[in-house]
């Protein structure tokens, strides 16, 4: 029976990149894999055609003769060249890592490392509240984290003291029982040592055989100035420790601001509201400003608007690199008095009067043309 077409077999276009050669044939051999479909004939050989094609399409030199000939360029170019080549698994170990995962073999493609060797520890996370008062001015804080420890009593060996662990009689130490399925040959680990190529036979009695415990450890941390909600910190090392002598891992702590009952921030900029006196915002005047240190003065114009901002440059909130300050913005809020006593409603009455009671241009203090009520007529008729 005459082969198929390579790139029919990967069901991609002859102008396809080296990419999606790649993501086509990876997605084959998910599919494909014997050990996803055990005695299927069929699978195993759509698997065997797919990584024949990509031997050769994945080649640039094999996939031009290719391209120029057809399956006559590549029949005598070598092992795997018109034929299987099992070598095709070894530089793809980002294809196969996740078969790997999937199936418990991920040392078979690409050399992985074995299961019974050092393991790194897990990373931990921990949520941290602070005020915002502390992410402006930074602190330091103890935090209290459950974690795993190598066991002290037996230095982490799993082992009761004096005694040491036995290397695997199953496995002969490798972790591993390989054997052959199809024409791949299969690792896995080792059921008796559990992928370690060791069998503990007197385990230590403070952490069970596991080589490690459970533990609070104290912690403090150094928060930045400036640091905001959503931002880490990563402290090396901190995370549960590692297994047959692997590094600890790393120990994240995730910070959470508390609002701020007068500042609102946005980036390293402050926001707040002024609120402003009718006339403080007509005839202007000097006024206070808190900020997160002290209070600045401010100058009002005369004729300032609601909704008008100052800038107080460089009082916002610290950079948490270090880089400066954000700004500080106060946005002016006409403050109207819920009481009156009798001669300030007298006065305002009075100043009403000399008011003009149609829409006022606030740039020019001059009356518009016609009152508002009467320029609602002409629009609505």
């Amino acid at each position: 029976m005459s082969k198929r077409d390579y790139y029919e077999v990967l069901g991609i276009g002859r102008d396809s990149t080296d990419q999606q050669i790649k993501s086509a044939y990876r997605k084959l051999a998910l599919k494909y894999h014997p050990d996803r479909n055990p005695g299927d004939h069929t699978a195993e050989e759509r698997f065997k055609e797919a990584a024949e094609a990509y031997a050769v399409l994945a080649d640039a030199q094999k996939r031009e003769l290719y391209n120029r000939f057809g399956h006559a360029g590549v029949s005598g170019a070598g092992p795997g060249a018109g034929g299987f080549d099992p070598t095709v698994f070894a530089g793809f170990e980002d294809i196969f890592g996740s078969l790997g995962d999937l199936f418990g073999f991920g040392d078979v493609f690409g050399g992985r490392r074995r299961r019974g060797g050092p393991q790194r520890g897990a990373d931990l996370r921990y949520d941290l509240e602070i005020s915002f008062e502390e992410s402006y001015e930074g602190a330091e804080t103890a935090i209290q984290i459950p974690r795993e420890e190598s066991c002290e009593t037996c230095s982490g060996s799993g082992a009761a003291p004096g005694s040491t662990p036995e290397v695997c009689s199953q496995c002969r130490g490798s972790g591993q029982l390989r054997f052959q399925q199809g024409f791949l040959t299969v690792a896995r680990p080792c059921t008796n040592c559990r992928g370690t190529g060791r069998v503990i036979s007197k385990p230590c009695q403070a952490c069970r055989g596991a080589g490690r415990v459970g533990r609070e450890r104290k912690i403090t941390v150094k928060i930045p100035p400036g640091i905001a909600t959503g931002q880490r910190l990563r402290l090396y090392g901190e995370g549960e420790h590692g297994s047959a002598g692997g590094p600890a891992g790393d120990l994240y702590v995730v910070v959470h601001v508390q609002e701020h009952s007068f500042f609102h921030r946005e980036g390293d900029d402050l926001y707040c509201e002024l609120p402003l006196t009718f006339p403080t915002l007509a005839l202007g005047g000097d006024v206070r400003v808190p900020t997160m240190k002290a209070e600045e003065e401010l100058k009002i114009p005369a004729g300032t608007q609601p909704g008008a901002r100052f800038k107080l440059r460089g009082k916002g909130m610290p950079n948490v690199s270090g880089r400066g300050h954000g700004d500080l913005y106060a946005i002016a809020r006409a403050l109207v008095p819920r009481k009156l006593t009798r001669e300030q409603k007298h006065l305002l009455e009075e100043l009403a009067k000399t008011m003009p009671q149609e829409i006022v241009d606030p740039e020019t203090a001059e009356s518009s043309e016609k009152p508002f009520f009467e320029k609602v007529k002409d629009i609505f008729g």
